[in-house]
């Protein structure tokens, strides 16, 4: 545990950490039934611990006030004598206000699930939900990190479960079997709702999803240090890398690719949503630098073009150019509101329309 941080945090992280590796622990484990349903509401343990001890190393206290109370009294509602701390979803919304990147569209996810899980039986999910379920450990790990330091994150203590890859595609075709009968009717139609609601850049992030293949390794191994299994995210990958996955053992993000580009805005319709939302002028000049500051998208000419952030842009092959998502105009309109974060992005101090 990091040493110099208050109690409270140590005590959250701790637990965060313990719940993590039980939830994990749980999913590996031969032979329950139901493992993604203990995994879910384990995991939403860790990631409740997590975001308590971000909030109480910013010195902010993670417990409901009482409405209407008294300011010089007791201001926050009590259970057993003791503060009552808030939930997931409302760790969510004090977290990331009105942001809603695929990290939290993946716990709101996962938090209607052990809604459902704690109400009423569920079928054996654990094939249908395993991207979900892989994408919030993984987001767990990055957060741990970024807050508290690569040291504390658990990567060492976790590794890639063995799996009799040779009847996965058998579980997948059972799974989808137990999710169409009537026991599973409303867990059928929650799943489906969300996704389908999902714009096509988060459905498509690995921070929402983590879905992938095993494919069976060829080639011996050269060096005992040698990895058995690499991550290789095929829109990232050469032809050269691509071309090597025949002889190697490894691990390719399954791409769900939307049915049109509906959900996604061009580069004129941010610019005219932008403008209509912050009092400064913003051109399609301006928003080339913003695209630029945030890279969240190659230039012109870059040997991989498809190369973006695509929670905020996607690359259309059709037309050879780019679309951007609703997410990348509210990360605008926001950031740009503030005349000194306007100067930084554009380079141009801004100027009132």
């Amino acid at each position: 545990m990091p040493k110099g941080l208050p109690i409270a945090v140590k005590d959250n992280l701790e637990k965060c950490r313990s719940a993590a590796i039980a939830a994990v622990d749980t999913y590996n484990r031969p032979g329950p039934r139901f493992r993604t349903a203990h995994y879910i509401v384990l995991i939403v343990i860790a990631w409740t611990a997590l975001l308590h001890a971000i909030f109480y190393k910013k010195g902010t206290k993670p417990w409901y006030k009482k409405k209407g109370t008294n300011p010089k009294g007791d201001r926050y509602v009590r259970v057993d004598d003791d503060p009552k701390h808030w939930d997931l979803a409302e760790c969510l919304k004090q977290h990331y206000g009105t942001e809603n990147p695929p990290e939290r569209k993946n716990l709101e996810f996962l938090i209607g699930l052990r809604n459902k899980i704690e109400h009423r039986h569920v079928p054996d999910l654990d094939a249908g939900l395993y991207g979900e379920c892989q994408a919030a450990l993984l987001n767990l790990e990055n957060l741990i990190s970024v807050e508290f330091g690569s040291q504390y994150a658990m990567t060492e203590q976790l590794a890639v479960s063995l799996q009799f890859s040779s009847i996965v595609p058998a579980e997948k075709r059972k799974a989808t079997g137990k999710l169409a009968n009537a026991a599973a009717k409303t867990i059928k139609e929650y799943v489906e709702k969300f996704r389908t609601g999902l714009p096509s850049s988060t459905l498509n992030s690995t921070k929402y999803s983590f879905n992938v293949y095993l494919v069976p390794k060829v080639a011996n191994r050269r060096q005992f240090a040698d990895a058995a299994v690499e991550f290789i995210r095929v829109d990232e990958a050469s032809p050269e890398e691509l071309e090597r996955l025949e002889k190697l053992n490894v691990l390719i993000k399954e791409k769900h690719i939307p049915i049109s580009n509906l959900d996604l805005i061009k580069p004129s319709e941010v610019v005219a949503n932008v403008q209509n939302a912050i009092p400064y002028r913003f051109t399609m000049g301006s928003h080339t630098a913003a695209w630029r500051h945030f890279k969240i998208r190659p230039r012109s000419g870059a040997a991989k073009p498809e190369m973006t952030t695509p929670e905020y842009c996607v690359r259309d092959r059709a037309h050879s150019d780019y679309l951007y998502t609703k997410s990348w105009v509210d990360k605008l309109c926001r950031e740009l509101a503030d005349p000194a974060k306007f100067q930084e992005i554009v380079g141009a101090a801004p100027r009132a329309k």
